[in-house]
């Protein structure tokens, strides 16, 4: 085991150094190939510490390096990241059953709460992520002991201990919290609440006698007061889903703690400014609690919520403007907002007088600019916009007042309305020669004249009907946006935001006369300013109507496209250190949606630039991806214009890609391996060659091999890749015998229910491509893996594919020797008698709830087919053929249409706040892949049928009329009969 740690330590070591990482993994060798039938593929060799992970207790290796004082922090911490990785991917698999020894679970188990508790904090965190990684499978029924296992290392007179176990118990609790209510997590919940809840009762009774024995002892004050903040979070966990009798039955007491801690003061903490003390954490803590007992537990709580509104309220007059009390004061904000979302304490609100002294006491110095959001603005510009615009401040004071104020306004629109506007007007007045006061009436507009929800697509869709918000732009912010004169950094934004925040209230007109001037704004000196001003431009570009066309359309900014993304690219390219150009993704955001809407227009507008551009960014990120966002938007608009010029004569995308992009794949940048798979398999699709280029026969021995596949996000873009591939190489794929390791690969794609819809994919492309001869070896055992599956997991989306792949196969009738025969003999060599009920059971109810045109039409040509050719169902089958018939009438009833070209001709991005970043696979939009159609000159498949029904009637001497006739009721008889005649 020493031994073990030693090498393991150096190894972990060397993983710090990321250069060294990566060039650790790009030598090769021979290694086993896919165990599928068996074959030898050159392989990228995995990183040793990979190799490593495969080894017996590995993960206990770790845990000793974690626990060993003696071993640098940096090692220490990086063995417990390494571990959290480890069970993250290999403690259970997709159906909850241990990957790992049941000895070797069990000593993690033994051990891993106690070394987080004596862990220092940055090992506690990942400790504590892997110790919800294990809870998420088997908290509370194949860990019951853990709580109780807790409780016992609970210290009443040591908080350090104390607040170790609490973070556990916290870590596994908090994750009830977004989630439905559910027979299995009540019982979980109450487990819990059995067995912890008689302690957390008594520690809040010890943590308050300490909290008063240590008045003046900072030190355990500090470490007691923590514990009390702990107590509260666990007591919202406890909560969150229903009301355990543990504190149904203390509630009264419990909220006494809370009363006390609310107007709890130390001079030890007076003279912080910036952090935010222990006590300022535990009130925030207990006004979270207080809005989930104010929102969920009326009947419960709702005596206490007058007494409680006036104690936030006193705390809300006391808080100075000092950062450190920023999150309370939001945290108090948003318990006032569920206050008043409550209609029999809204009341109180509804108060010309009590909304003045609200908006005055407040609303005014939770909106007003402070210093510290100047010096921010001036001194961490990427932060200040973040934080503003992204909703990231949703714990800001301007955020939470603003909520507030807007739930005031719902609940009473024009008393609100009057009330504020006469703030509105005053500082309107004090704004002429005070800037400062101008951005407070702007702000405090902005909070009223938005109703409802504002969207990332549209921004405000609905607007106070007491307000003007165009007269209002026009009259006092117009001027800030146009002049060229000195006009505040601040007010400048303040200008775009409004813009940008009522887009959707602009007409065609309007926006025609504003989007100059927010163009120009990008020419400014000031980060913040350009920023916001590159924010507003994508934002409105992306605008629709109702119609979903356009406001702003390609005409509309074509003409100064050039111009305008040669200046994004100087903004971001102003600092060339891979973070300092990466900062920045709302350039790169801007950059890819004017792309997108120029479309083909990009090939005048300095093509060659562009790419340089994109390629010499791609090529200074590479070696340090920081920003998720950034490379997203990145790899999103090298993407636009693989999707809108790969067919271009004047420009050879593959060519300038490809050494930047095989650089990702060789040096292994993970982040990026899977956007430059999405766009190598869309350059694939698109081309209308034959054949594979040169360049991408090097990839495939890659591709073909286990190692990249290991990588979950990986399998998507890789799947795609292969599939793309493969119509394009079969004859290198035969004669060079690479279709057993692509077998491989869908065997075991095929195994895991997150991916067999990537094996399908595979599957379906090797079906469209290889002609029976081909199949034949290999056929027989993909029936048995599919039958197996149907078997062990019969899902609709599972069935969905199995009846595409069948269909694939019998709708390949002819030249290529498949057909449904073909399925037929092979399925029955595997079990006998098995195609009847296979047919009847899954083919025909499947095929009949087809929702897309494209497998609908499939679905019509492989039962037309059936009819015509197969041999079985004309002699065997004969119900079979009637009930084939039946179906294919019924889809022909509204008969499908797949439009033509690759996909839709707007590319919607999914909202950027949706998508995982680092978890699992990343699509990028404008490489959305394209329905896959295998007769795509079939265009209107009813005309197509009746003309091979008549053919195929007449080369069979009339023996399909005949069929009609003896295995049809009249009815269905008149329906077939035009397609016959």
């Amino acid at each position: 085991m020493a031994t073990d740690m030693a090498h393991i330590a150096q190894l972990l070591d060397a993983t710090l150094d990321a250069q060294h990482h990566r060039k650790g993994k790009s030598c090769h060798l021979h290694r086993a190939g896919p165990a599928w039938l068996g074959t030898t593929t050159p392989l990228p060799s995995p990183s040793p510490l990979k190799e490593e992970a495969k080894k017996p207790k590995y993960s206990l290796v770790l845990l000793n390096i974690v626990s060993t004082d003696a071993q640098p922090a940096k090692i220490r911490l990086a063995a417990a990241l390494a571990f959290k990785n480890f069970i993250r991917n290999n403690y259970v698999d997709e159906d909850g059953n241990y990957k790992l020894p049941l000895d070797e679970v069990h000593t993690i188990k033994q051990e891993l709460v106690g070394l987080m508790i004596s862990s220092p904090s940055t090992i506690q965190t990942q400790l504590g992520e892997a110790i919800s990684i294990i809870a998420d499978s088997d908290f509370w029924e194949r860990w019951d002991t853990l709580t109780k296992d807790l409780v016992s290392r609970l210290s009443p007179t040591d908080p350090k201990v104390t607040n170790g176990v609490l973070e556990v118990a916290h870590s596994i609790f908090v994750r009830w919290r977004p989630l439905f209510q559910s027979n299995e997590l009540s019982r979980e919940v109450l487990h819990v609440a059995d067995t912890f809840g008689d302690a957390f009762v008594q520690l809040l009774a010890v943590a308050d006698q300490q909290i008063e024995a240590n008045q003046a002892n900072e030190t355990a004050l500090k470490g007691w007061l923590e514990t009390m903040s702990l107590l509260i979070r666990i007591f919202y966990d406890l909560s969150c889903q229903d009301l355990p009798p543990i504190i149904e039955t203390n509630l009264k007491q419990i909220t006494a703690r809370l009363h006390k801690y609310l107007s709890y003061t130390n001079p030890l903490f007076d003279d912080e400014e910036d952090e935010a003390t222990p006590l300022e954490t535990l009130k925030s803590d207990i006004c979270d609690a207080l809005q989930l007992y104010a929102n969920k537990y009326d009947d419960d709580f709702g005596d206490y919520v007058p007494e409680f509104t006036n104690l936030v309220w006193n705390v809300l007059s006391s808080v100075g403007p000092q950062k450190r009390y920023d999150n309370l004061a939001s945290k108090a904000l948003q318990f006032l907002t569920a206050v008043a979302s409550v209609p029999r304490h809204s009341q109180i609100f509804n108060n010309e007088q009590i909304l003045g002294t609200i908006v005055e006491k407040v609303i005014l110095p939770n909106v007003a600019l402070r210093e510290s959001d100047i010096e921010m603005f001036e001194d961490e510009p990427i932060e200040f916009i973040r934080r503003d615009l992204e909703g990231s401040d949703s714990d800001s004071r301007r955020r939470a007042a603003t909520d507030f104020l807007r739930k005031l306004l719902e609940n009473s629109e024009m008393l609100v309305t009057q009330v504020v506007f006469k703030y509105i007007n005053h500082y309107l007045t004090l704004g002429k020669t005070d800037w400062k006061a101008k951005d407070t009436a702007v702000y405090l507009f902005l909070a009223i004249a938005a109703k409802g929800s504002i969207t990332a697509a549209h921004g405000v869709k609905t607007v106070n009907s007491y307000v003007n918000v165009v007269d209002f732009f026009a009259e006092h912010i117009a001027s800030d946006l146009d002049s060229d004169a000195a006009v505040e950094p601040i007010s400048k934004v303040d200008a775009i935001k409004y813009l940008y925040t009522f887009r959707s209230q602009l007409n065609k007109a309007q926006w025609d006369n504003a989007i100059q001037p927010l163009i120009k704004n990008l020419g400014s000196s000031n980060y913040v300013v350009y920023t916001y001003a590159a924010i507003a431009v994508e934002r409105v570009l992306f605008l629709t109507d109702d119609q979903g066309q356009h406001i702003l359309s390609r005409a509309d900014i074509e003409p100064y496209a050039q111009n305008l993304l040669e200046h994004l690219f100087a903004l971001v390219e102003k600092d060339t250190s891979p973070a300092k150009l990466q900062e920045n993704e709302f350039l790169m955001r801007c950059i890819m949606r004017v792309l997108i809407v120029i479309r083909e227009g990009v090939l005048t507008s300095g093509i060659e630039s562009i790419l340089g551009h994109l390629i010499n960014i791609t090529n200074v990120i590479k070696q340090n991806p920081s920003n998720p966002r950034f490379y997203y938007y990145h790899f999103e608009a090298i993407g636009a214009i693989v999707r809108f010029c790969s067919n271009s004569p004047h420009v050879d995308l593959l060519s300038q890609l490809w050494a930047p992009f095989s650089y990702i794949i060789t040096e292994d940048v993970t982040e990026f391996v899977p956007f430059v798979f999405q766009i190598f398999a869309l350059l694939l699709e698109l081309s209308p060659s034959k054949q594979i280029p040169a360049s991408f026969k090097l990839l495939i021995d890659h591709v073909l091999s286990p190692t990249p596949w290991e990588t979950r996000g990986n399998v998507p873009p890789l799947a795609r890749f292969v599939s793309a591939v493969i119509p394009k190489a079969t004859q290198e794929i035969v004669a060079e015998n690479k279709l057993v390791p692509i077998l491989g690969i869908f065997q075991r794609l095929h195994e895991g229910k997150k991916t067999e819809q990537n094996a399908y994919d595979i599957l379906e492309a090797i079906v469209g491509s290889f002609p029976a001869s081909v199949l034949d070896p290999y056929f027989p055992e993909i029936i048995r893996l599919v039958f197996a599956k149907l078997n062990a997991n019969n899902t609709d989306s599972l069935k969905a594919r199995v009846a595409r792949f069948f269909h694939l196969v019998s709708a390949r009738e002819g030249e290529s020797g498949l057909g449904t025969d073909y399925f037929i003999k092979h399925a029955e060599a595997v079990q006998e008698k098995v195609f009847v009920p296979f047919y009847l059971t899954i083919i025909l109810p499947t095929t009949s709830s087809f929702a897309r045109p494209v497998d609908r039409k499939l679905g019509v040509i492989s039962y037309t087919k059936i009819l015509c050719d197969s041999q079985a169902f004309a002699q065997r089958y004969q119900k079979g053929w009637g009930f084939t018939c039946n179906n294919l009438l019924d889809l022909l009833k509204n008969p499908p249409r797949v439009a033509a070209g690759f996909g839709d001709e707007i590319v919607n991005e999914a909202d950027v706040d949706d998508i995982g970043f680092g978890i699992g696979f990343t699509p990028l939009n404008t490489c959305k892949r394209g329905s896959r159609d295998d007769f795509p000159d079939i265009l209107e498949v009813d005309k197509w049928v009746g003309l091979y029904m008549k053919a195929a009637n007449q080369r069979h001497g009339g023996a399909i009329g005949k069929f009609a006739n003896e295995r049809l009721e009249p009815g269905v008889q008149a329906v077939l009969l035009p397609y016959l005649s």
